[in-house]
């Protein structure tokens, strides 16, 4: 099955020939631009072994994400960090690569949080396996964590093994009308109590607050919290996990990962705030060094999520010693930069 993909990585790496590693293609449009022939994994499907009591699932790289939480469900489990699909056909594999969580992250962990083992092909064509199916400390690099968010630069992944979680006994979701501030404090003063929050969103005056957990203790946080419940509340953290709104077609739409308890900043006309206040979405004319410096001074980094990029790319500038690392990194699994050339960042 991978004797294929080996050879045609082998035959590039020998003529220098750029790969564009791709599984579905749901989030082509995420990152720069890149360059060169598709080398699509959708043939790389199917669960190689799952096992529901020990909490962990290995499946192939092309495995569609729909497939996954399928079977999952099956089992009451679930990916916890309730990865998007942005109404595509979203892959395992690519789900990874992008390393992008969905509204759950804060309160569960991202998506590198539950990933115990990897099987790559490198640049060269070599066939490569880290980590495994427990979870165990680490010395060195965890190359396996490596993988997630490295945008297929890195090296192609063929095979994962996730950690998985069982689904909540109950879950409910409540909305407050609040402005931007109040629901910022609040949002922050909550996260600081023991309440069973899975989820946090604020966008046009609305503060919506997912509660999940045992049956008791999601009963007992809604009684303190008040608030009126959602309808369709499925439904709607859907939308938002794979951005299925109107907000999210905006173009520019920037992504700032600031301090959860940043004040509004008061950057464009509209916005949605998200993770607890750690996730403002701005849709913003603005330059892309305001945003970034914004940002900064937040304690984070600005994003370019989606739009024509600016000259130092869609991702926040490296510094000088981050940018070595990165390139060093590079050049011992891509000696020869054919993997997504130019996807994270336009010089490697």
């Amino acid at each position: 099955m991978l004797q294929p993909f080996i050879e045609r990585i082998r035959a590039a790496h020998a003529d220098g020939t750029p790969l564009i590693l791709q599984g579905g293609g749901s989030k082509a449009f995420y990152g720069n631009a890149d360059e060169g022939e598709v080398l699509a994994t959708r043939t790389l499907t199917g669960v190689v072994d799952y096992q529901p009591k020990e909490l962990v699932l290995t499946a192939r790289a092309g495995t569609p994400l729909a497939d996954v939480e399928a079977l999952l469900g099956e089992q009451n489990q679930m990916l916890a960090f309730e990865p998007p699909h942005f109404g595509g056909p979203a892959t395992l594999g690519g789900s990874l690569a992008a390393g992008l969580s969905g509204p759950r992250r804060p309160y569960a962990g991202a998506a590198r949080d539950f990933v115990l083992g990897v099987r790559i092909i490198d640049g060269s064509g070599q066939p490569l396996r880290f980590g495994g199916q427990v979870i165990k400390n680490v010395a060195g690099y965890d190359v396996s964590r490596l993988m997630v968010g490295a945008l297929g630069t890195l090296g192609l992944l063929t095979e994962v093994s996730l950690k998985v979680l069982p689904r909540p006994a109950a879950e409910t979701t409540l909305q407050f009308e609040l402005d931007e501030a109040a629901a910022i404090r609040n949002m922050n003063q909550w996260a600081g109590q023991p309440l069973p929050l899975s989820a946090a969103s604020w966008h046009a005056g609305v503060l919506t607050l997912r509660l999940s957990g045992a049956a008791s203790a999601v009963h007992a946080a809604q009684a303190k919290l008040g608030g009126e419940v959602a309808k369709d509340a499925v439904a709607f953290w859907q939308r938002l996990r794979d951005q299925a709104t109107p907000f999210f077609g905006k173009r520019p739409l920037w992504r700032l990962a600031v301090k959860p308890t940043t004040p509004p900043l008061n950057l464009g006309d509209a916005q949605w705030i998200e993770w607890g206040g750690a996730v403002r979405w701005l849709a913003s004319d603005l330059p892309a060094a305001a945003l970034r410096e914004a940002a900064k001074t937040a304690g984070g980094h600005a994003t370019l999520f989606r739009g024509d990029a600016p000259a130092d790319g869609v991702f926040a500038p490296l510094s000088a010693a981050s940018a070595m690392l990165h390139r060093n990194l590079k050049q011992r699994f891509d000696p020869r930069g054919i993997f997504n050339r130019g996807r994270l960042y336009p010089d490697f």
